[in-house]
């Protein structure tokens, strides 16, 4: 039987990254040593997909992805095939919490636009084929924000911001409805950039712009990016305070953000991370309409494989429906398992264990 989109998000849903098996690692090991050849990595990687997508169903799970097994990043792998992006290595990594990433970043090397040939577009169809309408497919790509990130815009070829923004505009516009046409019903866009925008320690860039009018543009980009979208393709933005090895990279409430994005921005949900003090309290959710976008809870944490509380996580949703009505809140995992092909510290059993929770806690809440 196939699953209808009515509830997407779903009352137990997940960001969608899962951490990579060791059949994974070695089989890309042994790609990059030149001792497999791209088509078995590619088999490999199907296999394992195979093998997820029926654990996510097992589990309860409504809504399920490919884990990004095909990716090494969460963003970079996405963002370095759109025309006008190059992905490179860099001098330093980026800083999270006692921790330097592994060095590699994205650059603006000419006039961007979008890739009808996007390596995405096939791998969904396979993702497709292989869910067979048991549960939702939903597609990952990072937001459009992201190319606003520091280092990524080049100011020879785009002189002025606005053309910058505007064609990114035009090229989600486009990204949008190849994903469409590919099958996707249920899309995820992730923003670490929007989140970083609420950071009090925000750096603004070479100071010729204001917070209050990066968000400004911020809202513009998203909301001209979904201009035009198809009525039944659901899209949800999950902002996101950083996800490395269960390290972050900044902390911060919502609230400098929630008057205007959580407010104005038109998406079909919020997967909003609330797994431990870096987030602030839910008041900032008063911003959202009521009626409006579904708010997913983060308030099982992935940084770890320590069950929580289900009487605590009970209460917690309890507190947050004193801003947001409770038909309107889902459950999730604050982020992924698995930002980037490193994982976070903790095991595949305990990863599954995690979800299982959340589709029994919400079960128990929603019916």
């Amino acid at each position: 039987m196939s699953i209808t989109l009515t509830k997407a998000p779903f009352r137990a849903d997940h960001v969608g990254s899962l951490l990579r098996p060791d059949r994974i690692h070695q089989a890309r090991k042994q790609f990059k040593e030149g001792a497999l050849s791209a088509e078995r990595l590619r088999e490999v990687e199907t296999e394992e997909i195979k093998r997820i997508v029926d654990k996510q169903i097992e589990v309860g799970l409504e809504v399920v992805t490919d884990g990004e097994f095909r990716r090494t990043w969460w963003h970079f792998d996405f963002l370095e095939h759109l025309n006008g992006i190059e992905g490179y290595v860099t001098e330093k990594g980026l800083t999270f919490d006692g921790v330097e990433t592994e060095r590699y970043n994205v650059r603006n090397t000419g006039k961007v636009s979008f890739n009808p040939k996007h390596p995405f577009l096939n791998d969904f169809i396979e993702l497709n084929k292989i869910v067979g309408g048991r549960a939702v497919a939903k597609q990952t790509i990072p937001s459009p924000n992201q190319l606003f990130a520091v280092g990524v815009h080049n100011e020879d070829i785009y002189p002025d911001m606005e053309d910058y923004a505007n064609d990114i505009i035009q090229t989600y516009q486009d990204a949008l409805k190849a994903f469409y046409e590919a099958g996707v019903r249920y899309l995820q866009l992730d923003d670490v950039y929007i989140a970083r925008l609420s950071a009090p320690d925000f750096q603004f860039k070479d100071g010729k712009y204001t917070r209050e009018q990066l968000i400004d543009l911020a809202l513009r980009v998203i909301n001209g990016s979904l201009e035009g979208k198809p009525d039944d393709l659901i899209i949800t933005t999950h902002l996101c305070r950083g996800n490395y090895q269960s390290t972050w990279a900044f902390e911060g409430s919502y609230a400098r953000i929630a008057p205007t994005l959580l407010a104005k921005e038109k998406v079909d949900g919020f997967f909003l991370e609330y797994d431990d003090n870096r987030s602030g309290d839910f008041k900032p959710l008063e911003h959202i309409p009521t009626g409006g976008a579904k708010v997913v809870l983060g308030v099982v944490t992935s940084k770890n494989g320590e069950i929580e509380d289900k009487e605590a996580i009970k209460a917690r949703i309890k507190e947050a429906a004193q801003f947001v009505p409770l038909e309107q809140l889902c459950l999730s995992p604050q982020c992924g398992f698995a930002s980037t092909h490193h994982g976070n510290k903790l095991t595949e059993e305990q990863q599954w264990e995690k979800l299982k929770f959340v589709v029994d806690v919400a079960k128990e809440v929603w019916g």
